[in-house]
């Protein structure tokens, strides 16, 4: 009962990142053993992974009865961005057009499941930094050229970051909602680490052949 009691009364963040953290060491560990820094091409890999999840949780930073419950959410939407940095690689019609098709799959409600992806997508932009610092330093890009999506808000990752924590966390959920919200956060991680698979994995894979 003790621990029920806890699960409703820690802040959701708290809730979800709890129930997430083997699934997001597992996938940053996935990444980066694929070396994603190590040539553009590989890079453009990774890029259209991230696109995936971008247009899969672009809705929900459109969605009126989210801003509702996550005020100033529209402005977080990076898909812009990522869609120029996919431009700045010449990724060709027919990659975006896959991306698309992989993201239109997946239908997330604009319910509770949607905080649970948001709060995994938000959460990514802290790691970001470590990225931008790997794609800059390895492959001369920058928040103006092929990693405009890893750019960090101009208040500041960590104050943009907990703004959005805190504004989730005053989200009043029952324990049955608030599982629903971290089973979407787990949709999101498993929808990201397909995505890997599908395209990092698999360009490796044929490298080496």
């Amino acid at each position: 009962m003790t621990s029920v009691l806890d699960s409703i009364t820690e802040p959701l963040s708290v809730h979800l990142k709890s129930g997430t953290t083997a699934l997001h060491e597992s996938l940053d560990q996935r990444i980066m053993a694929l070396a994603p820094f190590s040539s553009r091409e590989r890079f453009v890999c990774f890029l259209r992974m991230q696109l995936r999840l971008h247009l899969v949780t672009s809705p929900l930073y459109q969605s009126a009865e989210l801003q509702k419950r996550l005020p100033g959410l529209g402005e977080r939407n990076r898909v812009d961005a990522i869609l120029a940095d996919c431009a700045d690689f010449a990724v060709t019609e027919e990659q975006l057009a896959e991306d698309r098709s992989a993201a239109a799959a997946v239908w997330v409600e604009e319910g509770d499941a949607a905080l649970g992806w948001l709060y995994t997508h938000e959460g990514s932009t802290l790691g970001a930094a470590f990225l931008l610092k790997h794609a800059r330093d390895q492959l001369g890009l920058s928040e103006t050229f092929g990693a405009r999506h890893l750019a960090g808000h101009t208040e500041g990752r960590g104050l943009h970051w907990r703004r959005f924590k805190d504004e989730l966390d005053a989200i009043e959920l029952t324990a049955e909602q608030r599982e629903q919200a971290l089973a979407g956060a787990r949709q999101a991680f498993a929808f990201v680490r397909a995505s890997v698979e599908a395209l990092m994995a698999a360009e490796r894979a044929a490298d080496a052949v």
